[in-house]
């Protein structure tokens, strides 16, 4: 069994790490510089740095950021925010990014994953995904609140994601596990997938999309939004079936440490890079 992977997540706005609950209300955490030679002393497996507001504020990502933060690591570097193009692409691989996440972009321009793939590989192309339930009745984007965030849904009800754009602000209006099924089609290589209705609030990665998510793709997925303990990163790879658990919060603010995790993974016959 290959080895589950945690990711801290740097979400930057302004130059500065800062994070939120469902996408709101962001708090200033500190530079990302800092952050990225923590974590690679961490042994953290992958490092993630995504540029919140590129998107909604219709520019490039801040690309000496990401180089500064390129040169303090030595782990895997996913960096996405404001990708529209090919050019942005490889200035990102040019500046250090192993990896590059589409989620705006590829939804305004879905060929740019397989333009993407076809010139720098699948492996390299990551679909960033922001999913939240959606009450089939109205379509209106509201969370619905008789939907278990861990667990199996029950029979009666069918649990329903829909794809939001631009930092959360934007429903497309698409279904999410329809969507990662196109993008893996077009040639993404990964899935993240996160959730809105899990965001920041500590209480456990969404299990019921993390196990649609599962039963439809044939690619790596790395679960995000809701990671508040240990057990909730446990639960994100044993029931939800995760290759890689993401977090932000929780290693942020020290409240976990990622060499203690792995023990504890370890204890529960999980496989991690040590």
């Amino acid at each position: 069994m290959l080895a589950k992977r945690i990711i801290p997540c740097l979400d930057v706005r302004d130059g500065q790490v800062v994070k939120g609950t469902k996408f709101q209300d962001l708090e200033i955490l500190g530079s990302p510089v800092e952050l990225a030679r923590f974590y690679n002393e961490q042994s953290a497996d992958e490092l993630v740095f995504y540029d919140i507001t590129a998107s909604f504020e219709n520019r490039g990502i801040f690309l000496d950021v990401v180089e500064t933060v390129a040169k303090e690591i030595f782990i895997p570097f996913t960096v996405g925010g404001g990708v529209n193009t090919l050019e942005d692409f490889s200035k990102l691989l040019k500046r250090g990014a192993d990896k590059v996440s589409v989620n705006s972009g590829a939804v305004k321009n879905p060929s740019l994953i397989a333009e993407a793939a076809k010139k720098y590989g699948s492996q390299c192309v990551v679909l960033s995904i922001d999913a939240k339930r959606v009450d089939e009745s109205s379509g209106d984007g509201k969370s619905n609140p008789g939907s278990p965030a861990k667990g199996s849904s029950s029979p009666e009800s069918r649990q329903t994601w829909q794809v939001f754009t631009k930092g959360g602000r934007h429903n497309t209006g698409m279904d999410a596990i329809q969507w990662a099924k196109e993008g893996i089609a077009l040639g993404a290589g990964e899935i993240v997938i996160n959730s809105i209705d899990q965001d920041g609030v500590k209480k456990g990665y969404d299990i019921p999309l993390l196990q649609a998510l599962q039963r439809g793709v044939s690619v790596p997925v790395i679960a995000s939004g809701g990671a508040g303990s240990v057990e909730d990163i446990i639960e994100g790879f044993d029931l939800g079936g995760a290759d890689g658990c993401l977090a932000a919060s929780i290693f942020h603010h020290k409240e976990i440490f990622i060499p203690e995790l792995k023990k504890a993974l370890i204890n529960k016959g999980i496989p991690v890079r040590r």
